[in-house]
C-alpha cells in the first residue's frame, strides 16, 4: 500500500462521512480486500473463520466511522479495528482444540461394572423380618416387578410397596445412612 493509496482511501472516507454513498461503497470494497489479507495472514490455525472477522470489522467501521479523525491516516485506524475484532474472535474460540472422538476412542477407560457379593447382600438382608427380606430380595436382588412379587407371595401390590419401603429404610438405617441416604 502506497502513500497515494492511503490518500485515496482517506479521501473516500471523508466523502463517505459527508454523505457520498458511492464513495462509501468504494471505500468498503477496497478496505474489505485489505482486511481480508491482514486477517488471513494472522490466522495460522483453524477455529476462526477469516470472513467472519472481515464482516465484523466492516460492521465496526460502519458503526464507528464518526470516530475517525479526518486529519489522520485511515489505514492505521482500520487495522486497529481489524486487530481488535481478530482478538475478539480468538477469545470467543477460547483455548480449545477440537479433536474427532474416533481418533482418541481407544484411550477411554472401559466403565467398571459394580459388583456386590452374595455375602454383602445377605449381610444387608440379615436384619429384616422374613416378609421384608423376601420382598426386598425379590424386587431389589432378583429384579422382579411389584406386580410379579405380589403374585409370587399372594399379597397386594400396596403391601409389596410398603414392605419394600420399610425394608430398604431398615437397611439404610442399619448401615448409617439415616432416612433414605440422608444423615
Amino acid at each position: 500500500m502506497t502513500g497515494k493509496d492511503e490518500a485515496e482511501l482517506s479521501r473516500l472516507m471523508r466523502a463517505a462521512i459527508a454523505g457520498d454513498e458511492r464513495a462509501y461503497a468504494d471505500f468498503l470494497h477496497r478496505i474489505a480486500a485489505l482486511v481480508r489479507g491482514f486477517v488471513r495472514r494472522k490466522i495460522v490455525q483453524g477455529g476462526v473463520d477469516p470472513e467472519d472477522v472481515v464482516q465484523e470489522t466492516l460492521l465496526a467501521i460502519h458503526v464507528k466511522r464518526h470516530t475517525w479523525r479526518q486529519d489522520a491516516p485511515v489505514l492505521p485506524w482500520v487495522y486497529a479495528i481489524a486487530r481488535f475484532k481478530l482478538i475478539d474472535a480468538f477469545r470467543r474460540r477460547g483455548r480449545r482444540i477440537e479433536i474427532d472422538v474416533d481418533d482418541i476412542a481407544e484411550t477411554f477407560a472401559e466403565p467398571e461394572t459394580e459388583t456386590v457379593s452374595e455375602r454383602d447382600i445377605n449381610r444387608a438382608l440379615d436384619g429384616l423380618s422374613p416378609a421384608q427380606r423376601s420382598v426386598v430380595s425379590a424386587v431389589s436382588v432378583e429384579g422382579r416387578s411389584i406386580g410379579e412379587t405380589a403374585a409370587k407371595f399372594g399379597i397386594s401390590e400396596t403391601a409389596v410397596r410398603v414392605s419394600l419401603h420399610r425394608g430398604l429404610a431398615a437397611i439404610a438405617k442399619r448401615f448409617g445412612q439415616g432416612r433414605f441416604g440422608r444423615e
